[in-house]
Formats: C-alpha cells, sequence, structure tokens
C-alpha cells in the first residue's frame, strides 16, 4: 500500500489511466464524490449506521470488532472487483483513515497495487474551496437570458451538442432554479456543485474555450449558491435575451415538469409562492391545480409572478443585450448561433 497526496493523486490523473474508487458507503457516495469515481462500499449504509452506533453506546473497540466482521466475509468479493479494475487505483473514503486504509492493505497483500489518498474526500474539499475563492473568471461569458419557460435550459443543451462552451449551472445543481426547479431532480448539495463546477471550469481552461455561455440565474440554485467571482462575470458578460410566444413557454414548462405525474410536489411548491401573489390570482392558480388544469395554471404563473420576477432581474446586467423574437426552442437555437463569435 502507498500513501498519495492529493497533488500527486491530480497528477496521477492527467497522465495516466486512472480510478479513483470510494470505499465509503453508497449514501456517503450520492451525497458527495470526487467527480469520476466509482464506488466499491465496505460497509453498506444499515451496516455503517450500526458500527456508528456501537462506537458511540459501547466502545471504540467493540466498533472495531464488528466492522472487523462485517468486512472480513466481504473480502473475496471485494478483491474480485478490484482485480477487474485497469489503470491505476486511487482509494479513499472520508478521512483517509480505516476504510481506505483496511481495503488498499488487503488488495495490496492479494497482489494488486493501490494507492491510498492521504486525507481522503475531505482533503478533496478543502482544496475545492480554496481554488474557488482564489479563482479568477478571466473567460469572457455570454449569458443566456429569457422569461421563465423559454427553454434556456434546452438550448445549452443543445449549443453544448453542437460544440460550443457551456457552463449549465442547473444540471451542475440538479435543480431547475425555481421553486419547482427540484421536481424530478436530483439536487446536489454545495459540496457537490462546488467540485463539479470546479471540474467543469478546468475543462474550459484546458479547451481554451475563447467564451462561455450560461443561463441568467439567481445567486441560489436549489441547495447551491454560486461563488461570487461567477456572479461579478455574469452581470459583465453579453446578454442574448430570448423572447417566445406565452402559448410556447406554457408548452415548453408542461413538457419539462411533467406535471400530470407530479400533483401533490406541484401543488405543494405552489404553496409557497401563493402568499408571495395577489389573492385573486393566487385563487385561480390554486383552482386550476386542483382541477388539473396545468396550462391554465401555468399561464397565470407567467404572467402574475414570474415574469415581473425576471424583468426586475434582468435590470442588474451591465453588459450588452441582445434581443431576439423566436417562434420555438429551434428557432431561437438559430439565431443565437448567428450571434455568437
Amino acid at each position: 500500500m502507498h500513501d498519495i497526496s492529493l497533488e500527486q493523486c491530480m497528477s496521477l490523473r492527467e497522465h495516466k489511466e486512472t480510478v479513483l474508487v470510494d470505499v465509503r458507503s453508497p449514501g456517503e457516495f450520492k451525497e458527495y464524490r470526487i467527480p469520476g469515481s466509482i464506488n466499491i462500499p465496505l460497509f453498506t449504509d444499515h451496516e455503517r449506521a450500526e458500527i456508528g452506533t456501537i462506537y458511540k453506546q459501547v466502545s471504540v473497540e467493540a466498533a472495531k470488532e464488528r466492522g472487523l466482521e462485517i468486512a472480513s466475509a466481504k473480502l473475496p468479493s471485494l478483491y474480485k472487483q478490484f482485480k477487474e479494475l485497469s489503470g491505476t487505483v486511487v482509494i479513499y473514503c472520508w478521512r483517509g483513515g480505516m476504510r481506505s486504509r483496511t481495503m488498499a492493505t488487503v488488495m495490496s497483500l492479494m497482489g494488486l497495487k493501490p494507492y491510498r489518498l492521504s486525507g481522503g474526500i475531505r482533503s478533496y474539499r478543502q482544496w475545492t474551496q480554496e481554488t474557488l475563492a482564489q479563482y479568477n473568471m478571466n473567460i469572457p461569458c455570454i449569458v443566456l437570458s429569457g422569461h421563465t419557460g423559454t427553454g434556456k435550459t434546452e438550448l445549452l443543451r443543445l449549443l453544448r451538442s453542437d460544440g460550443y462552451p457551456v457552463l449549465d449551472l442547473e444540471w451542475l445543481a440538479g435543480h431547475r432554479g425555481s421553486v419547482f426547479g427540484h421536481i424530478g431532480q436530483a439536487p446536489n448539495n454545495q459540496k457537490m456543485f462546488d467540485a463539479l463546477l470546479l471540474e467543469q471550469l478546468k475543462r474550459l481552461q484546458e479547451n481554451k474555450a475563447p467564451y462561455v455561455i450560461l443561463e441568467a440565474e439567481s445567486r441560489r440554485v436549489g441547495k447551491v449558491v454560486l461563488p461570487e467571482f461567477l456572479m461579478q462575470a455574469k452581470q459583465c458578460g453579453t446578454v442574448i435575451d430570448v423572447n417566445l410566444p406565452i402559448k410556447q413557454r406554457v408548452r415548453n414548462i408542461l413538457a419539462d415538469y411533467q406535471p400530470s405525474s407530479h400533483p401533490e410536489d406541484i401543488r405543494e411548491a405552489f404553496s409557497r409562492i401563493q402568499r408571495r401573489m395577489h389573492t385573486p390570482y393566487a385563487n385561480s392558480i390554486a383552482d386550476a391545480l386542483r382541477l388539473e388544469n396545468y396550462a391554465e395554471a401555468v399561464a397565470l404563473m407567467l404572467e402574475h409572478y414570474y415574469d415581473s420576477r425576471y424583468d426586475h432581474a434582468s435590470e442588474q446586467y451591465a453588459g450588452t443585450t441582445h434581443s431576439i423574437e423566436a417562434e420555438d426552442v429551434g428557432d431561437a437555437l438559430n439565431k443565437i448561433k448567428e450571434l455568437l463569435p
């Protein structure tokens, strides 16, 4: 078993085929991981909770014994999984402690040659925070703006598939940005968002992107907060403001959110903005949702809530603004491409 620093690990990833193996429980891995890692857990979520309870209520020694009892029965299966990996293997857990040490030691005894990340994923988290705190956004931003339902996220994905440099903040956050944005999504926490954001920024730099296209977002997107350097870069960027007919915007929203598949989530989310609206409009929307008349409910929310909030937010941008009128997302895509360098 060989311990390596985070800096050495990152150098390996740049120059060799490297597999990062997270040996924490599936729940820990789902919540936060180094991007690109795979999960070969030493303990399940239930087993980890059991060991933790023993640690707190009985003793450290008893917890170690229970952990050894559980792990020993899994070693043949774990060895088979590691043996199938190709390239340089780097094992990590939370702090580079017992789980990664156990796994790396056993695999070394079996003739494999894994590395163990010193400091675990905690060292990666510290590096991510420090790097983002000092980050200089030296790539010009092109900010895709438009009322709710304009299809900005779809436009970003189409542009990215056509080879344009895109930073999809809603994808990184796992959230569509509105009070309804979590529906049908798996929102990321701040740690996971920061890790994914930094990976994307590094890729843009490596590809020498002359600019980056992103969506006009508020500082908070779901559970995460955008870093200050990104907010400043967006506010100084060139804005492309997309305008679609309201009927098309309603169609886009219904296609994205599929409200008939999530009626309770839709009503619960609406209740959080209901008190901020004029009562007659709020009551009309509530009635439309209750009757599952989603097209009417969406149209009313756009007209009496979202559009006015967007008009206020759009005043915060200091760069040049280009406005385009389009019939649908396809038409908007073509007109955006005409404006891009």
